[in-house]
């Protein structure tokens, strides 16, 4: 059992605890309905509900160890660090799928800061006018053959990447969810992250009316702090589902040739969980999050969808991730 998982695995063993102890409590109804008299039925219940306490105490004893004993020896006494960058100027990509609806004015938006330098629009073989009406609002467009949200993430930081003007890149989607302005809450954190990452969990700076549904606020919480206790003392996290993310040109460099981009939907978790295992910086920064133009494409298409995105998150951050 790996040191830095332990409490990570104290939370899968609790949640094994939990389940047994539910699945024990829900059948004995139907014992009672259907065999009030069956002694086997009931011994089982009985030791569903009994049984369930072992996994759940020695999670907790995991989760104590680590957190008593293990964690102070990890963390470094030089945690915080201030490395300003010498240059503001950020190369901004944007993802776009069918999104010419939306892709132009996301363009003018992010080419009206002061500190772009450049927008790049990485489209996945989109079927409508995409590319199109991003060069015209005048940004750089590329199209990403290799279908998948993974697919163009990993293209986008990687063209992102290659200037040597800009010493950093912000990732952000087509779809307008997402503001400029915003960049001035990421840069201001840049002293001390190799990436700043934007969280939508401040209720305040949400609309109403996006796509971001109570039940896919509190799993992409659950998943954050999955992923946190796995890497415990390395980051602070919230959400793992935003796109919306400032990046250091020189980490990605060595970052994403590591990454496997046939990770599809959920690459954002397995792009922070691969960061940090890397001992890469990475801070969290309240951002506004407004209704897209268009339809979602993703998971948060409903919650059922979401549901499963979430399960194949929580898979990959405890047992591994794999491409489909």
């Amino acid at each position: 059992m790996k040191r830095e998982k332990l409490a990570l695995y104290g939370v899968v063993l609790i949640c094994f605890g939990l389940l047994m102890y539910a699945l024990g409590v829900v059948l004995a109804i139907p014992r009672r309905l259907l065999f009030p008299d069956s002694l086997e039925f009931l011994h089982f219940n009985e030791s569903m509900v009994w049984y369930s306490g072992f996994p759940m105490l020695l999670g907790f004893a995991l989760i104590l160890i680590d957190l008593f004993v293990l964690y102070p020896k990890k963390r470094s006494n030089d945690f915080i660090k201030n490395d300003p960058v010498a240059n503001h100027k950020v190369t901004v990509v944007l993802t776009a799928y069918n999104d010419e609806l939306s892709i132009g004015a996301a363009v003018e938006d992010f080419l009206s800061h002061p500190l772009t330098a450049r927008v790049i629009v990485i489209s996945n073989n989109s079927k409508d006018n995409t590319l199109g009406v991003a060069q015209a609002a005048g940004a750089t467009a590329y199209n990403e053959t290799l279908q998948g949200y993974g697919a163009c993430v990993h293209r986008a930081l990687t063209e992102g990447a290659k200037f040597e003007d800009t010493e950093l890149v912000v990732l952000c989607e087509g779809d307008m969810t997402f503001r400029a302005y915003d960049i001035d809450k990421l840069l201001a954190y840049v002293p001390h992250a190799h990436i700043v990452a934007g969280t939508r969990t401040v209720e305040q700076l949400r609309a109403k009316d996006t796509q971001l549904s109570t039940f896919m606020f509190y799993g992409n919480l659950f998943v954050g702090k999955l992923l946190e206790i796995k890497h415990l003392g390395k980051a602070t996290l919230t959400d793992v589902g935003t796109t919306y993310k400032l990046c250091r040109s020189d980490a990605l460099r060595n970052l994403l040739p590591e990454l496997d981009p046939k990770v599809n939907l959920e690459f954002n978790p397995y792009f922070l969980d691969n960061a940090l295992q890397r001992d890469l910086r990475l801070v969290e920064v309240p951002i506004t999050f407004h209704k897209r133009i268009g339809e979602s494409k993703g998971g948060n298409i409903d919650n059922l969808v979401a549901l499963k995105l979430g399960l194949k998150m929580i898979k990959g951050i405890v047992f591994g991730w794999k491409a489909p």
